[in-house]
């Protein structure tokens, strides 16, 4: 039928008609009428859309496949405060700046194209009254047309609300200043950026960053020490008013010392009293030590708090390098380590950090954990340096002196390992294998040469084997384990372990002696040398630090004084019933000195540096140690070795300070 109209009505009137019971004179014109009525709606519809469109609250515009509006409402039209149909023929991404950057001008043009069903950015847009407000711009297709409809949402109160929530969560109540969330958030930026400008020039100068950044970052990372005490004493109260106060002198430094392309200095407080200063684009070390030096300064002044006058101090580690390798959690690895060194260093101080002094901390650490699984794996062996007699040079016994031949690192002497040992606990088990290997070789020893003296052997002993083991068990196992006599084992404690023995370290020395085990204070004269304690405690030997000895070596300019000393405490160790061993005995002069003033025993490379137990074992077919008067070459020195000249290092290694081991006999560290 010619002039119908066309579309979705006359579709459905067509439908309606073949479904349609056959049509009477009566109702000959009922369908007329009924396509008469839904045109009617449909315009109706289509004002009431037109309307709805105008009125709307949400700025809106229909914009075709060029980009152009082809009409838009009144909410619109106020936004860009112009009449509504001034903007039509715009286009629309001018309006809303879409095509400030490419990703959203090709999303936005994928919409248009009909390759995508929809679009959403946020724009900052300017108000005619001239202040700033965020909007929401939604891009979506109409259905059944060609053309789009471009949504503007004013989302500004949302926007600020989230900035407020934001500043709240990026920043400390306290002290107001960035906490450590927003703290990481700039630092990682920070690398970011300056990796790009990492084009140093050679020789380290920046002096031709004047048009970009240097490439580099600066880190002051501190710690108030004593901050616990005022917390403690006058209450978190006046505590969180000194974190403020602090606070603001970190950011007064941090002004005073410049600006960078970014802005300035970044001062955040970490959590706790921790505190750090991030430099962007930092010009070196110096840069970063006057800083560090400057906030020392400021915090030295008192604090007024409250009628309450306080002075703190802070430890400060700092950190300065290239950005580019360097990552957020490696640099502030470095800096906390470096703040680490500065309060085992004496605190109140700044400490650079070190690469060197790192890796030996890198080192300490792989030693850390694999010291534990050694033991298990047998990567421990003993060495053994004679103690000779100074009247006769016969060997009297042997001192047990621990390696580590470790896979990666070598052969380690005892102060490479024992102190981490202590700290981690693990002495007590090297300990009790270092005993039970000396007892057992000691035994060998005896059983393979009955006929000679039989050697008794040194094991130094840790304080934490007292305190963390059942000492005195462990000896009395091993002794009935190995076959060992108790009058053949002999026991170091250094003399500052044992003189301030009271308790259960007592106790157990006076069980291992009653037991019939020997006792003997190592480096004595070097600790409390309270001679009170010789009269009460459970002691047979007294062992002469190596630092008297070496008094002795001058010979031509001897110093009356060391050997009045020595002679001195010889003659009280012997009133007293005491052996006395000198240890670093070098020389034959120095042992010829030693002799005369009545030392019982001598120790070091005179005699021999610690060897291998099958060494010891040719010596126990000799009489007596190589002649301190010829040098001659007992089985002993099979290895060919002098004895070290005057002043060289002394043949021995031990376990001293409670647990603290150190080589002096030339064994590479």
């Amino acid at each position: 039928m010619s002039g119908t109209p066309e579309g979705p009505v006359h579709t459905q009137l067509s439908a309606a008609r073949e479904h349609a019971p056959p049509v009477t004179e009566r109702d000959h014109d009922h369908p007329v009428d009924e396509e008469h009525h839904a045109v009617d709606r449909c315009a109706t519809e289509l004002r009431d859309y037109r309307a709805a469109f105008r009125a709307a609250q949400l700025a809106m515009a229909v914009v075709d496949q060029d980009g152009l509006v082809v009409s838009a409402n009144d909410a619109l039209g106020i936004l860009f405060g112009t009449e509504a149909g001034a903007l039509r023929e715009q286009a629309a991404a001018d309006l809303v700046d879409l095509a400030s950057d490419g990703r959203t001008w090709h999303a936005y043009r994928e919409v248009l194209r009909g390759r995508r069903s929809r679009f959403r950015c946020t724009r900052r847009l300017k108000h005619p009254d001239g202040r700033s407000l965020w909007a929401e711009v939604t891009v979506s297709p109409v259905p059944d047309s060609r053309r789009v409809l471009l949504a503007i949402a004013d989302i500004s109160d949302r926007r600020e609300l989230q900035a407020r929530l934001r500043h709240l969560q990026m920043h400390d109540p306290v002290t107001r200043l960035p906490n450590r969330t927003l703290f990481f958030e700039r630092l990682s930026a920070a690398l970011e950026t300056a990796a790009q400008d990492d084009e140093t020039p050679e020789s380290g100068s920046y002096e031709s960053y004047g048009h970009g950044g240097t490439g580099r970052i600066g880190l002051c990372y501190l710690d108030l020490d004593g901050f616990k005490a005022v917390n403690d004493t006058l209450g978190h109260r006046v505590g969180d008013r000194l974190l403020a106060a602090v606070a603001a002198r970190l950011t007064e430094c941090a002004d005073s010392d410049g600006y960078t392309r970014s802005g300035g200095h970044l001062v955040a407080r970490l959590g706790g009293d921790e505190f750090a200063i991030l430099v962007e684009e930092s010009t070196g070390t110096e840069q970063l030590a006057d800083l560090a030096q400057s906030v020392l300064c400021a915090l030295q002044q008192p604090f007024d708090l409250a009628g309450q006058r306080l002075s703190v101090s802070a430890s400060i580690g700092v950190v300065e390098r290239g950005a580019r390798g360097t990552t957020a959690t490696g640099l502030m690895q470095a800096a906390d380590t470096t703040l680490y060194w500065a309060k085992a260093d004496g605190k109140a101080r700044w400490t650079l950090f070190d690469p060197e002094r790192n890796a030996h901390r890198m080192t300490r650490q792989a030693l850390s954990s694999t010291l534990r699984p050694a033991v298990e794996r047998g990567e421990f062996a003993l060495e053994y340096q004679p103690l000779v007699g100074m009247a006769d040079g016969a060997v009297r016994g042997v001192e047990a002196l621990v390696r580590w031949n470790h896979p990666q690192f070598g052969t380690l002497a005892p102060n490479r390992f024992v102190g981490i040992a202590e700290e981690d606990g693990s002495i007590v088990e090297l300990g009790r294998w270092v005993l039970r290997t000396a007892c057992r070789q000691a035994r060998q020893w005896q059983q393979d040469h009955p006929h000679r003296r039989p050697l008794f052997v040194s094991v130094n002993v840790a304080v934490r084997q007292v305190w963390d083991s059942d000492l005195v068990a462990d000896v009395a196992g091993i002794l009935a384990e190995t076959g060992l006599p108790p009058h053949l084992l002999q026991l170091e404690l250094t003399e500052s372990a044992v003189m301030g023995s009271a308790g259960r370290p007592l106790q157990a020395l006076q069980a291992l002696s009653d037991m019939g085990v020997q006792i003997a204070i190592d480096d004595f004269g070097t600790g409390y040398s309270n001679l009170a304690y010789l009269s009460r405690l459970p002691v047979s030997v007294l062992k002469l630090d190596g630092s008297f000895v070496r008094g002795f070596q001058d010979e031509a300019h001897a110093n009356p004084a060391d050997e009045l000393i020595v002679e001195a405490l010889v003659q009280l160790a012997h009133r007293l019933g005491l052996t006395v061993t000198a240890e670093c005995v070098e020389t034959s002069g120095q042992a010829t000195r030693l002799r005369r003033i009545g030392c019982d025993t001598g120790q070091g490379w005179l005699y021999s540096r610690a060897v291998t137990p099958d060494r010891i074992a040719e010596l126990l077919g000799a009489h007596r140690c190589p002649s301190e008067a010829t040098g001659a070459d007992l089985p002993l020195r099979a290895d060919g070795m002098e004895p070290p000249p005057a002043g060289g290092t002394s043949g021995r290694g031990r376990w001293s300070s409670g647990v603290r081991l150190r080589t002096t006999e030339g064994v590479p560290d």
